[in-house]
């Protein structure tokens, strides 16, 4: 049956199992986006990273051909680094992924341990949720690879504003005798714990509530979504396309929630700008207006470009499997949401820029009268002076 026939996974009885009954072998991707600029040049990041074998990467299966990247992102690894988890000193690598729309996407790559029941799994997750030690780790990653692409960066500055997400992925799951588990097992009240870090248990309800984004191409692969996390379950190690789908909307989300941010700031500073002009505004004065005018437009030309430009950074052009999870992902994320929150502040720019338009245009006619009036007056003095 081909993907694009698939709907999401329904929830259906489950078996009773435990979480002692199952054994995983599996790992945590921690990603922590940034925006460091306004754009960044990947031609010229993949010159200055050569060294590091840097990688332009999309979707790789058949089902991917419904998405469209016309300017695909550069994946880098960056080296391992050993760190002190709970109990474990865990090896970490840590790798980044470079988007043209100024977004850089830090990742470390936990290991669980292997054999790990489905319960120590919980831990594992509730543990690496609440540890520092990771996002730091990125941090200071980040810094020093910000440093190094700072040339190929337009408007180099990171912004406060970050995004946050986990996925939990799941490359064996087994029973007690080692005989392979089908990930149809994993019934909610053992999802719950990792994905909603919640242990109590919940009602069918919010069950259905929070987690509804499920979805399965195979009996053995399942992947479910949330807003700050999300479980891939898929035996084959090198099919990381959900994730690269869900990496691609957080980064978009983080675009919008950064324009959505700086445009929050920057209508109060109009509305200050604005009172501070408007006193000394009379007659061929109103020039006053005009640096004020330019910078509406450059925040307006700014904010739309970026915005669309993010927006088309990936296209779905039919409804098929990871189309599915990537429209799932940007529902779950509030993409449209944000964006009519961007469109409602570009719009109060631009009625403004109308209307302080419009009231120099004012002004100048008022002034072009009055030195009309002025300009017959002196005729008619001068006339009556030559009498």
């Amino acid at each position: 049956m081909p993907r694009d026939a698939l709907t999401p996974l329904a929830q259906g009885p489950t078996p009773a199992v435990s979480g002692d009954a199952l054994r995983v072998d599996g790992d945590a991707v921690v990603y922590r986006l940034f925006d460091v600029g306004y754009e960044i040049s990947l031609d010229r990041v993949l010159e200055l990273l050569a060294t590091e074998a840097p990688e332009r990467v999309r979707p790789v299966h058949g089902e991917a051909q419904a998405l469209q990247i016309p300017n695909p992102p550069i994946t880098v690894i960056l080296g391992c680094d050993d760190v002190v988890l709970g109990r474990e000193r865990l090896t970490v690598e840590v790798s980044a992924r470079i988007f043209d729309f100024g977004v850089v996407s830090m990742r470390a790559r936990v290991p669980a341990p292997p054999g790990i029941s489905w319960n120590g799994f919980i831990d594992f997750g509730e543990m690496l949720d609440s540890a520092s030690v990771i996002p730091q780790l990125l941090d200071d990653r980040l810094g020093h690879l910000v440093n190094r692409l700072e040339e190929c960066i337009k408007r180099p500055a990171i912004a406060e504003q970050t995004e946050d997400y986990i996925v939990y992925r799941v490359a064996r799951l087994t029973d007690l005798q080692g005989q392979p588990a089908l990930p149809s097992l994993l019934h909610d009240t053992l999802l719950s714990p990792l994905l909603l870090n919640d242990r109590r248990t919940l009602s069918v309800e919010a069950m259905r509530e929070l987690l509804p984004h499920r979805f399965s191409y195979t009996s053995e692969d399942l992947a479910i979504l949330t807003w700050d996390n999300a479980l891939i379950v898929d035996p084959s190690p090198v099919d990381t396309d959900v994730q690269f789908i869900l990496e691609f909307a957080n980064a978009q989300l983080l675009e919008l929630r950064f324009y959505d941010a700086t445009l929050d700031a920057e209508l109060p500073r109009m509305y200050d700008r604005i009172e501070a002009v408007r006193p000394g505004v009379r007659g061929l004065l109103s020039r006053r207006y005009a640096p004020l005018l330019a910078q509406l437009q450059r925040t307006v030309a700014d904010s739309t470009e970026l915005v669309e430009r993010v927006e088309n950074a990936l296209k779905v052009t039919d409804d098929v499997y990871l189309a599915r999870i990537y429209a799932a992902a940007l529902e779950l994320f509030r993409g449209r949401a944000w964006r009519a929150g961007i469109d409602r502040k570009l719009a109060i720019i631009r009625e403004t820029y109308s209307m302080l338009n419009d009231e120099q245009q004012s002004a100048r006619s008022e002034a072009l009268e009055v030195a009309i009036v002025l300009l017959i007056v002196l005729e008619l003095l001068l006339a009556l002076f030559r009498h």
